[in-house]
């Protein structure tokens, strides 16, 4: 017999006559009674609590102690980073989950208020490791955004960025707090001040529904600059384009198409059989949103994958909604051709783990030059690109051109502003020479001069006056001389981290580093900030009505924490494209 068995032992296999052991029963070594197995000790367990107590004791102590502590981790965890409210645990359905999964029947889940303490707990062990994180770093970057609940309250969430020591990228939010409309500067700055980095602040971004309304005297309010986020400006120029151009009858065919299906669940059963019926993936329509991105391109395509089925369908119904003619289509076809890539631009821009910033120039330059007119182009689409394109420009001009400029220059895959006229170039490496220079004067020690009687001035004395301005001339070269070696340097190519190729040449380009590390960690949109509330999936508004302002923060700030995001390689396809466009 072989007593190396289950539960340290205390059940045994026996040996088949051919020597084997007979894994599918178990014996117990103190009163031989025999059990089916079947890699579960639930039931063995029970057995020596129930017919042996004194030789179930230690083991089940130790386990019982090991799991409940395990899984109250793993619980607090869940919860957090699912956003699920903490009362959850009392649900006697998911007791019974823990007690299978567990193999302990006699399992109970911690109280609400366990769990909540252990909350509190993980929030502010998660809370200080950021806080020593953003003490460390030289420049810090904001994006905000806001939400009402369904109590008409308003919340303001906050996010950072910054390039650390190591030049890695860090995004991660800093609070989600009730606050009041007209109140929002001075809650940027108390939450500035509350992590101590109000010296440290470079820029806040916001969308564009800020930037043309309270945001601009939030703005004239604060010590930083502020960043427009790109993704809102590109998304309002597709709706200006939309509506001032020839796609409104189709585009509203569409919508009308979709509505039939979405709106009567007896269509939309019949639309699933008949998808599944032509070899398609079952999927519903999805009604465009202007304050959802990409919605219509979204929209379009599903209408295309759908045609044969939802021309099928429409004509046995025999109803008042009819499906898009050849020529509807073919003007469909075209729309789409122009929304792909104000897809791809806004999603690679949206990113929060690359360098987004220094991209928003060149993606911009790309989608200019698609957007350019071509001989055979119907009357319709030169109007869609005239108009998104003004209007484009327009916004473009509006946003924080200086700063964005400076990103691109200090991007060694953009460093040879390809994406901008000739005669901004200049200009651009004008802007860098002064950042230099004022940096290079910051770090001089500054002497204290004690007013005294001047004395008579000797012929030694005028000498060394006469040396300052050759001092600047040396100044003058050597900050040349450093952004000459820059520009020298092979540009980075299109898949290549402009934060590993930095950290590579951090020593060979001391002086610029540090302007690099700043410019390069603000994010080029708000979408980092506006994925908080979102966080929680099936938590809506009613849920977090239900919360107080300080549970709110804690467990979004907490999902956000603990998410623990990678950076999404997909971009560096986009990136290839633009890289090339640039070159044009």
């Amino acid at each position: 017999m072989e007593k190396d068995g289950p539960l340290g032992g205390k059940f045994y296999f026996k040996k088949l006559p051919n020597g084997v052991l007979d894994k599918t029963r178990v014996t117990c070594t103190i009163c031989e009674a025999e059990f089916r197995y079947h890699r579960s000790n639930s039931s063995l367990g029970y057995h020596l609590r129930a017919k042996h107590p004194a030789e179930s004791q230690d083991y089940r102590g130790l386990k019982t102690e090991e799991v409940s502590e395990k899984l109250t981790s793993a619980l607090v965890v869940w919860i957090a980073k699912s956003c699920r409210p903490a009362s959850m645990v009392e649900d006697d359905g998911l007791k019974e989950v823990l007690r299978a999964a567990s193999g302990d029947m006699c399992y109970n889940p911690p109280s609400t208020e366990t769990i909540v303490s252990r909350l509190r707990a993980v929030y502010e062990d998660q809370r200080a490791q950021r806080h020593t994180t953003l003490l460390g770093a030289m420049n810090v970057a904001l994006t905000g955004d806001h939400w009402t609940s369904v109590d008409s309250d308003n919340y303001c969430a906050v996010t950072a960025h910054f390039i650390d020591n190591d030049w890695a990228l860090q995004s991660f939010a800093l609070a989600v707090s009730k606050t009041e409309e007209r109140h929002y500067a001075d809650h940027f700055l108390s939450v500035a001040n509350e992590w101590k980095i109000g010296d440290k602040l470079t820029t806040l971004g916001t969308d564009s529904a800020w930037l043309y309304g309270n945001m601009v005297d939030v703005a004239s309010l604060l010590p930083f600059e502020h960043m427009p986020c790109t993704a809102h400006i590109l998304q309002s120029a597709i709706t200006v384009a939309l509506n001032d151009s020839g796609f409104e009858r189709v585009l509203a065919k569409c919508r009308e198409i979709v509505g039939h299906f979405e709106d009567s669940p007896a269509n939309a059963q019949e639309l699933n059989a008949q998808q599944a019926a032509h070899g398609h993936d079952t999927e519903a329509l999805v009604q465009d949103a202007q304050t959802r991105w990409n919605s219509t391109l979204e929209m379009i395509k599903q209408i295309q994958r759908n045609k044969s089925v939802l021309t099928s369908i429409l004509a046995q119904q025999n109803s008042t909604v009819t499906m898009l003619t050849e020529q509807e289509l073919d003007r469909l076809q075209k729309l789409e051709e122009l929304l792909e890539p104000c897809r791809y631009v806004t999603e690679l821009l949206g990113g929060e783990r690359y360098v987004s910033c220094s991209m928003v120039l060149p993606a911009l330059r790309h989608l200019f030059w698609v957007m350019e007119p071509l001989d055979d182009d119907p009357v319709y689409v030169v109007t869609f690109k005239m108009v998104f394109t003004t209007d484009l420009a327009q916004r473009r001009a509006s946003s924080n051109l200086t700063w964005l400029k400076i990103a691109t220059a200090l991007d060694p895959r953009f460093k040879d502003l390809k994406c901008l006229p000739k005669d901004e170039r200049r200009e651009v490496w004008t802007l860098v020479h002064d950042l230099l220079m004022a940096e290079t004067q910051a770090q001089q020690p500054s002497v204290q001069i004690k007013e005294e009687p001047s004395p008579k001035k000797s012929k030694m004395s005028i000498f060394l006056l006469g040396s300052s301005d050759s001092d600047t001339e040396e100044e003058e070269d050597s900050i040349g001389r450093c952004l000459d070696r820059y520009k020298a340097e092979p540009k980075a190519g299109a898949g290549e981290c402009p934060l590993q190729w930095w950290s590579k040449r951090e020593g060979a380009h001391a002086r610029l580093a540090s302007i690099a590390r700043k410019y390069l960690s603000t994010p080029a949109t708000t979408v980092p900030c506006e994925s908080l509330f979102s966080l929680s999936g099936d938590v809506t508004e009613n849920k977090r009505a239900s919360l107080s302002s300080e549970e709110v923060n804690r467990i979004v700030c907490l999902s956000n924490w603990l998410s623990g995001e990678t950076p999404n390689r997909s971009v560096i396809t986009v990136i290839v494209r633009i890289t090339s466009i640039g070159d044009g």
